[in-house]
């Protein structure tokens, strides 16, 4: 594996390929890397379940992996593994809204969930981005990440998605402070 880059990435510029709403290319550092988007593409106005990626210029916080499929990815990010209990509320009626929680949610009523130990491999990988969180308004969208591609880049409902390589590369580049601008 490369050694860290030097000075290491602090911006990725995302924005959709022409033609295809779905899809688009992250260019971070000299790489120009294919991703999915969201099945609705790209909208300033972003809405929770609407299948939008959110534009707008978004700090990277932390990355979040799973150990069992792999070891500690090569990041000068904060990390954190991701472990089975892990959840992402996407309740907007819940006071916990776009904010990580255990499951099981307890309480007295059913509250919305994202489950981050997932079965198939989409968030072995996932950077945790600071969308509608200061300030942070139920129902503008929760559990926007960059995470792991689908089979084809098939779109994600709201996610920037790419494969694993291309995502392992760019870890190794990203310093924290990073920024992702989503046109």
């Amino acid at each position: 594996m490369k050694p860290l880059h030097p000075v290491g990435i602090s911006r990725i510029a995302v924005s959709r390929r022409p033609g295809a709403r779905h899809l688009g290319i992250l260019r971070a550092g000299g790489l120009s890397i294919p991703v999915a988007l969201g099945r609705s593409g790209i909208a300033a106005d972003k809405r929770e379940g609407d299948g939008r990626t959110p534009a707008g210029r978004w700090r990277i916080l932390a990355l979040l992996y799973r150990p069992d499929h792999g070891p500690r990815p090569v990041s000068r990010l904060p990390a954190r593994t991701i472990r089975p209990d892990d959840g992402w509320c996407d309740d907007r009626a819940d006071r916990r809204y776009n904010h990580p929680v255990t499951l099981p949610i307890g309480g007295p009523r059913k509250v919305s969930h994202e489950k981050m130990w997932r079965d198939d491999t989409l968030y072995d990988l996932v950077l945790v981005i600071d969308h509608n969180q200061r300030p942070r308004i139920a129902g503008r969208g929760s559990a926007v990440f960059v995470h792991l591609a689908r089979p084809g880049f098939k779109p994600t409902e709201g996610c920037v998605a790419l494969r694993r390589a291309d995502m392992k590369r760019l870890l190794a580049r990203l310093r924290p402070g990073a920024v992702i601008d989503i046109v």
